[in-house]
C-alpha cells in the first residue's frame, strides 16, 4: 500500500497537474475588457482603397504617427512575434492607423514586408492628426499618443469593438510595446491566445448546440 502511494506521489500526480495546468488555464480565463464598445472608424480609406471597420474583426491596432520610417522596427517585431503565428485567422486583421501624407511610407514598410510575409491582413489606414488624436481619446487609456500622434503600444479589440487587455493593478495592460519583443513574445501572446480561445470556445458550442437541433 505505501508502496502504492510513493509511485502515485512520484509518478501520477505530477501528470495530473501539468495536465491541468496545461490545459485547462485558457479554459477558465477571459481577456477582461479595459474600455467598451468603442467608436469604429469614420470613413477612412486604406492603401488599398478600402474602408476598414473595427465591427466583426478581431483587431490588433496601433498608431503609428508621422514618423512611421524611424519606427519600422517596431512593426517587424510585431510582424515576427504575433502576426506571422496568426495571420490565417480569417476573422483577424492587423491595422496601422496613420496621418495623412504618410502613405509613401507605408508602402515602403508594406513592400518591405511582403519581402518575407503574407500581408494581406496589413491595413494602413489614413486619417486627420486631428481625427486620429480624437479617436484614441475615445479609447479611454491612461497613456497618450505622442507629439507626431504615435505610440510604440498596439491594442486588442474583439468582434464587438470592445478594447481588452489585463485589469489587474499589478499586471495593468491596455496595449503592448511593439518596441520590446520580448513583451510581445510573452505578455501580447499570452492575452491574445486567450482572446482567441474565447471565440473558438464559443464557435464549438454554438455548433454543438446547431447539431443537437
Amino acid at each position: 500500500m505505501k508502496k502504492n502511494i510513493v509511485l502515485f506521489v512520484l509518478f501520477i500526480l505530477p501528470i495530473v497537474a501539468y495536465l491541468f495546468f496545461a490545459s485547462g488555464v485558457n479554459s477558465f480565463t477571459k481577456l477582461p475588457t479595459i474600455t467598451s464598445k468603442v467608436t469604429d472608424f469614420g470613413n477612412w480609406k486604406s492603401l488599398r482603397g478600402d474602408e476598414v471597420r473595427l465591427d466583426g474583426k478581431i483587431t490588433v491596432l496601433g498608431f503609428s504617427g508621422t514618423n512611421l520610417l524611424a519606427n519600422r522596427g517596431n512593426l517587424f517585431n510585431l510582424n515576427q512575434k504575433i502576426y506571422q503565428r496568426y495571420h490565417t485567422f480569417k476573422d483577424l486583421q492587423f491595422v496601422m492607423l496613420c496621418p495623412l501624407g504618410t502613405e509613401k511610407d507605408a508602402q515602403a514598410v508594406l513592400e518591405a514586408l511582403k519581402a518575407f510575409t503574407d500581408v494581406k491582413q496589413w491595413n494602413f489606414v489614413f486619417a486627420a492628426p486631428e481625427e486620429i488624436a480624437n479617436f484614441y481619446k475615445k479609447m479611454q487609456l491612461k497613456s497618450q499618443l505622442d507629439s507626431n500622434y504615435g505610440t510604440p503600444n498596439v491594442f486588442i479589440f474583439d468582434k464587438e469593438r470592445n478594447l481588452r487587455g489585463r485589469k489587474d493593478k499589478e499586471e495593468y495592460k491596455e496595449g503592448y510595446n511593439t518596441f520590446h519583443p520580448a513583451e510581445l513574445s510573452n505578455e501580447m501572446l499570452d492575452d491574445f491566445k486567450i482572446l482567441l480561445y474565447e471565440y473558438k470556445a464559443a464557435l464549438k458550442k454554438n455548433n454543438n448546440a446547431t447539431k443537437q437541433l
